[in-house]
């Protein structure tokens, strides 16, 4: 995967255009800046593996991860040229993007399948998401502008059936008829924990929700000026995912529990066997193999899934989006 390491980083630092002389270098590594869109944690591990064993290094990078919060808004640091990369949480992130002509599109990947769950209690009558219509459904106010425009488009849930989703769990545990979203690598764990019963869960992408995950955000500028460093950027967080998913993940770990102080290993060893086993960023034939991986036909299903109910004007150029050029190619 980083077999032209040496050539890479000799070329980075002779070849960046008059465009990208504006590029911070230190101790003859170029300097990154990338803003994820929570606190460190598992969903993020592949980054802090690659930071951690110093594959950004090798690579001829300087990264410096910026720990998210629910205030974050990295298209707003991508547009303003505060940082080069993010993290987009979900599809409709690059494409409104694309909507507000904000600089930037997606360059890989991460998730293969959207993370996001709707579970209820494991004694609840409700067994598929069409039994959950009409019901009442803890989300977040980030969620009524994503995932919940699909499901009021695939199964005709409606907006009176949105309750506030907190941070606490208590409202979901004290109600056993009551249904809540979440993320598969989360939530499920939490209540097991704090309760002692296993949630119900209805992953979305399993029923169709076609929404990439975790996909890393390029400015327009670095993109434009310095494709080289966007390459990578991209080879080095795909060869740190693969090794936190299917080698050691204790040095991407070890860093992620130094920058958040609330993560504990138990929680990042579970996410990560959840990730695998539910094969998020990779199938278990491949091992890794199209870890990042996007397809122009995956962004036109959902394209055409939000367009044909209203989300976007169907005369929008989705492809300006993201882009394949840095990925899904020979090394």
């Amino acid at each position: 995967m980083i077999k032209k390491l040496l050539f890479i980083f000799v070329f980075l630092l002779s070849s960046c255009s008059e465009e990208g002389e504006d590029i911070a270098r230190e101790d003859n590594l170029i300097e990154i800046k990338f803003a994820t869109d929570w606190k460190a944690q598992a969903e993020q591990g592949g980054f802090y593996q690659a930071l951690a064993s110093g594959l950004y290094e090798k690579n001829g990078l300087k990264v410096k991860i910026i720990q998210g919060s629910a205030n974050v808004n990295v298209p707003r640091l991508i547009a303003s040229n505060s940082v080069e990369f993010g993290i987009g949480s979900n599809s409709f992130i690059p494409l409104n993007m694309a909507v507000n002509d904000i600089p930037g599109k997606a360059v890989m990947a991460i998730f293969q399948k959207d993370p996001q769950i709707i579970m209820t209690h494991p004694d609840s009558e409700v067994s598929s998401l069409e039994d959950m219509k009409g019901l009442p459904i803890m989300i977040s106010d980030a969620s009524i502008g994503a995932f919940w425009l699909w499901l009021k488009s695939k199964y005709g849930f409606t907006d009176n059936q949105v309750r506030k989703k907190t941070f606490s769990l208590a409202p979901f545990l004290s109600n056993k008829s009551s249904i809540q979203q979440g993320y598969l690598t989360s939530e499920p764990f939490l209540v097991e924990r704090e309760a002692g019963f296993t949630p119900n869960i209805f992953l979305l992408a399993d029923f169709g929700y076609p929404s990439y995950g975790a996909m890393v955000l390029a400015s327009s500028k670095v993109i434009k000026n310095n494709p080289e460093i966007v390459k990578a950027f991209v080879d080095a967080s795909i060869e740190g995912w693969r090794q936190y998913i299917y080698e050691d993940p204790s040095l991407g770990n070890e860093l992620i529990m130094l920058e958040n102080s609330e993560m504990k290993e138990d929680i990042l060893l579970q996410a990560i066997k959840k990730i695998r086993n539910y094969e998020l960023v990779s199938s278990e034939n491949s091992k890794g193999l199209d870890i990042g991986s996007m397809t122009d036909a995956k962004w036109e299903s959902f394209f055409k899934t939000m367009s044909s109910n209203g989300v976007y004007d169907e005369s929008l150029s989705w492809r300006q989006a993201f882009t394949l050029d840095f990925i899904n190619q020979e090394n």
